[in-house]
């Protein structure tokens, strides 16, 4: 079984659109294994999309990204992070096939709903990011479910 990371930005938790989201990817026989819902600080946003820091656009996302609430995820199953990547679509809503959670709910490039791990390398890492790797993930579940 193969995990990954899949995040739900601000608009999506704005409009309402986790629970949607969620029955996606748990049809497509993924199993959520842990989910924290956060409001990211600058510092979090610049570090977790450090990659693209020299890019003009890097401010913008930082602002998008600490607008309000976004959901961690994540998510584990057979073939995980690919099946994750179709089910959300193209990066740019634009070019997403008709069905995929960017087509259907993305509104633009800079605001485009999800974001998911493009590789098993970039998952663990991206997981290591937002939950501590040194407690199981179901603990993470359970305790973020007890603090609600």
């Amino acid at each position: 079984m193969e995990r990954t990371f899949a995040m739900v930005k601000p608009n999506g938790m704005k409009h309402g659109l986790l629970g949607r989201i969620l029955s996606r990817y748990e049809a497509s026989g993924l199993a959520v294994q842990a989910i924290r819902v956060v409001k990211m600080t600058r510092e979090q946003a610049e570090g977790f999309y450090a990659e693209h820091k020299d890019k003009g656009f890097f401010g913008e996302l930082v602002d998008f990204m600490t607008s309000g609430p976004v959901a961690l995820l994540v998510l584990g199953g057979e073939d995980a992070v690919a099946k994750v990547r179709a089910l959300n679509g193209a990066t740019n809503p634009a070019n997403a096939a008709p069905g995929t959670i960017r087509y259907d709910y993305a509104p633009s490039v800079g605001e485009n709903v999800v974001h998911s791990s493009d590789s098993p390398e970039s998952a663990k890492r991206e997981i290591s990011y937002w939950f501590d790797e040194s407690e199981p993930v179901e603990y993470a579940v359970a305790r973020q479910l007890a603090t609600v």
